[in-house]
């Protein structure tokens, strides 16, 4: 009786184990807050993912937006080497980033931040293509909110998502830059306005000249600048010639919207 006994214990306990597993393993959705079951590779439900506008087909390979770009062929000037993003900057991604940004969500930070990855292997694909197989340092950075806008807003997102992007990819994050003066926001102005705006806005960090010097020196870095938002291209833009009149650096644009 007693070995019978024992038996049964063994046989319930795998069939508790058994059910643990084949039950779904229910999660919250970063962006709408909704429980689901069906995992993803992101941390959201189904309805949510299927609104991603995703860029899959590149017609710029200077910004790297899906469809044919006046930007681009206007700039007359340009110090990065070529942008990547992740989405179409639909209504439905507007409302992520204002979860994010505006209210506060955190979860959003792990989400964006994941959806970064696909605009560097966006990158991948394009050295991929043009044949450029060498190998570098890679180093993460990020635009830099003005000491105005972070005290209003209480932290950067553009730094939340390069951090995001270093802890998967394994790439080090630093600080590179700074804002010399304020700015007022970019989404309320033309084109032209913008440009006009952020020239000389950005410098780097003295003390990250003398930290990174060294490192910058002894072979060819790829500086990928991290932001939310790529509109015409002159946030990147003056960051990248910021660097490049301070440092010998390759520099790549990573954002999270085009």
């Amino acid at each position: 009786m007693k070995k019978r006994s024992g038996i049964g214990e063994w046989i319930k306990q795998w069939v508790d184990k058994a059910e643990r597993l084949l039950a779904p393993t229910w999660n919250t959705c970063s962006a709408c807050g909704v429980s689901y079951s069906t995992e993803h590779a992101l941390p959201v439900c189904k309805r949510c993912s299927e609104v991603i506008p995703w860029i899959l087909n590149v017609r710029c390979d200077q910004c790297g937006r899906s469809e044919v770009c006046l930007d681009c062929t206007r700039r007359k000037q340009r110090f990065f080497v070529r942008n990547r993003s992740v989405v179409r900057y639909s209504p439905d991604m507007k409302e992520w980033l204002g979860l994010y940004k505006y209210r506060g969500n955190e979860n959003m930070q792990r989400l964006m931040g994941t959806m970064l990855l696909h605009a560097y292997n966006l990158h991948n694909e394009s050295a991929a293509t043009s044949g450029d197989f060498s190998r570098c340092v890679e180093l993460i950075t990020y635009v830099p909110l003005s000491d105005t806008r972070l005290a209003e807003r209480g932290f950067n997102q553009a730094q939340q998502l390069a951090q995001e992007l270093g802890r998967h990819t394994g790439i080090p994050v630093i600080s590179m830059l700074e804002r010399v003066r304020h700015t007022d926001k970019q989404s309320f102005k033309t084109r032209a306005g913008r440009l006009q705006d952020m020239q000389g806005v950005f410098a780097v960090l003295p003390s990250a000249k003398v930290k990174y010097n060294d490192l910058f020196s002894h072979g060819s870095v790829k500086l990928y600048i991290v932001d939310d938002v790529y509109t015409t291209g002159s946030t990147l833009n003056e960051c990248s010639k910021a660097i490049k009149k301070e440092l010998p650096a390759d520099v790549f644009g990573i954002s999270w919207a085009r």
